[in-house]
């Protein structure tokens, strides 16, 4: 048998496996995150995937149950795998890993449940900082659900809460049918504050479908190329941006913890500029990125643009494009911060790509300060 984890290419070397895409489902307690699981579970649509579930006790497996695979995970009538977290989620995903290898399960997508009080950038993080996970798995999106009825009271108590829905890419709108229009209409506003590039998808209505909920990440598996554009989603952000100067901030809400914004560069970057600038921003603001993502034009490749991933301290590598997918050949970078200033990051990408300000240190001032994260130039 073949080993799953690696294939043969054409030159009858073995080639490394293509990445496994992650999903992660997130919502705070109450907000009927279990009863969406519930109904994704008895989809066709979602064969060959495994879902990690946090108790099995807390979904209704009895009906869909088809047979157990192991002491930890059951097959079920829609062809889904469903398994339990046991010990840390490192643990689960790499015992996920070796059920494959090793043919006694298969799956070609992983759908993970976190707890309603979590914050999802640790778990973000734990993905995409272990050195072998980060070889066999993909993020390829964040589902965040929000409860209608008491998502207000929810955000303006919990920054749990706040964060869910502020790195989402898909946010699931439920019991809005038990609720007014005008009360959803608020949360949706406030939704749309928070997180101008999500899309909202209203449960009550059929809209949060499996085909609609995964998928949203960069890489399009049916054309099997990246989709930058859905991906960035730079115009939402920027569109946001303006909409917001126009509106009073209420500095003792969650909410105005997070800011979300694009920087924009016409003029290739070199390499070396790109990563000494990821790096600034990572070792002095990195418990303060919430998430960013970007498509960059370096100096050395432009033709070939590279694409940027990261969430807090923690950043993939920059994994290069065959081609710009459309005619758009800026940088863009899009950053989703909490309790930093877009004025911090944007004037230090200015300073590091040149663009001249007064009263404003320039790249090289920069790089010769030994007490930067990095040493300085000549250290």
């Amino acid at each position: 048998m073949s080993d799953p984890a690696h294939s043969a290419g054409a030159s009858g070397r073995r080639q490394p496996p293509i990445p496994i895409p992650l999903t992660l489902l997130t919502g705070f307690l109450g907000a009927g995150k279990t009863t969406l699981l519930n109904r994704l579970l008895k989809d066709p649509a979602l064969a060959n995937t495994a879902v990690i579930v946090n108790e099995f006790g807390e979904v209704s497996l009895d009906h869909l149950l088809v047979d157990y695979v192991g002491d930890n995970m059951v097959l079920l009538q829609s062809g889904c795998l469903c398994c339990t977290m046991r010990g840390d989620l490192i643990d689960a995903l790499e015992k996920l890993l070796r059920d494959l290898d090793n043919g006694r399960c298969t799956f070609k997508r992983v759908l993970l449940e976190t707890t309603g009080l979590a914050d999802p950038a640790p778990v973000l993080q734990t993905a995409m900082a272990h050195p072998y996970l980060v070889k066999r798995f993909r993020l390829d999106g964040v589902v965040t659900v929000v409860d209608a009825v008491h998502g207000e009271a929810t955000l303006d108590a919990h920054p749990e809460a706040v964060k869910q829905a502020a790195v989402a890419d898909r946010i699931v709108l439920s019991k809005t049918d038990i609720t007014n229009a005008a009360q959803t209409a608020r949360v949706r506003e406030r939704l749309r504050a928070l997180n101008p590039a999500a899309v909202v998808l209203d449960a009550a209505k059929g809209e949060a479908t499996v085909d609609r909920l995964i998928n949203c990440g960069l890489y399009d598996p049916e054309r099997k190329i990246p989709d930058v554009k859905k991906w960035l989603a730079a115009e939402a952000y920027a569109s946001a941006h303006n909409h917001d100067h126009h509106h009073h901030h209420d500095v003792n809400r969650h909410d105005e913890r997070i800011r979300s914004f694009v920087l924009t560069a016409d003029d290739a970057i070199p390499a070396g500029t790109l990563d000494m600038f990821l790096e600034l921003v990572r070792a002095s603001y990195g418990a303060q990125l919430l998430r960013v993502k970007g498509i960059v034009k370096l100096a050395e490749m432009p033709d070939t643009p590279v694409v940027v991933h990261g969430v807090q301290h923690v950043f993939h590598s920059t994994a290069q494009l065959e081609r710009w997918p459309d005619e758009d050949h800026r940088t863009r970078l899009v950053f989703i911060t909490q309790d930093l200033p877009e004025r911090t990051i944007r004037e230090l990408f200015e300073a590091f790509i040149g663009k001249p300000a007064p009263d404003r240190p320039d790249r090289d001032a920069l790089l010769d300060n030994p007490l930067i994260p990095f040493g300085g130039r000549d250290r």
